[in-house]
């Protein structure tokens, strides 16, 4: 009998483990670290965990759309989460934060990030994408896109529909 490995890509990978670590609540046993220097007032600071390959590739986006992050590597996500209000079955595998002041979580686009943060909606603190959706920053493989819905997360807990997002960022 013949067996094939199925070969899976580096950043689903990484992603499935992360989400399967958080989702059965074990710490992953890596050292937390934040930025060495203090985050600029512009910058977004992602937290994230330093197993996640998809995080660097959201990353990268929105540097390659002019937005500057500070990474803080952390296998408290959950913590983290639930510290910036995060409603439950709304999140992902990283969290950004804007001045202590609003919350980007998951995958969402930078177009969305600075068009939020260009009129912020009465009662939002942020936007999130749960889940990572395959055609998101950071999950699209230019190949195989599925649109996603972008939330605004409310204060109080609650959360609104926002954008659906119908083709892929190319930015």
């Amino acid at each position: 009998m013949r067996f094939t490995m199925l070969r899976l890509p580096e950043s689903l990978v990484g992603c499935a483990l992360l989400l399967l670590a958080l989702l059965s609540g074990s710490p992953l046993h890596a050292e937390d670290s934040t930025a060495a220097a203090p985050p600029s007032a512009s910058a977004l600071i992602v937290y994230k965990n330093p197993f996640c390959f998809c995080c660097k590739k959201w990353i990268k986006h929105l540097h390659s759309a002019g937005i500057q992050t500070e990474v803080v590597n952390s296998t408290h996500m959950s913590e983290i989460k639930g510290q910036w209000g995060v409603p439950q079955g709304m999140g992902s595998c990283h969290t950004a934060v804007w001045q202590q002041k609003y919350v980007f979580e998951g995958h969402v686009p930078a177009r969305f990030i600075r068009q939020y943060l260009s009129n912020p909606p009465k009662g939002s603190f942020g936007l999130t994408v749960p889940g990572m959706p395959e055609g998101s920053p950071g999950m699209y493989d230019g190949k195989k896109f599925e649109p996603y819905n972008i939330y605004l997360l409310m204060r109080g807990g609650d959360y609104q529909f926002y954008k659906r997002v119908e083709h892929p960022d190319t930015e």
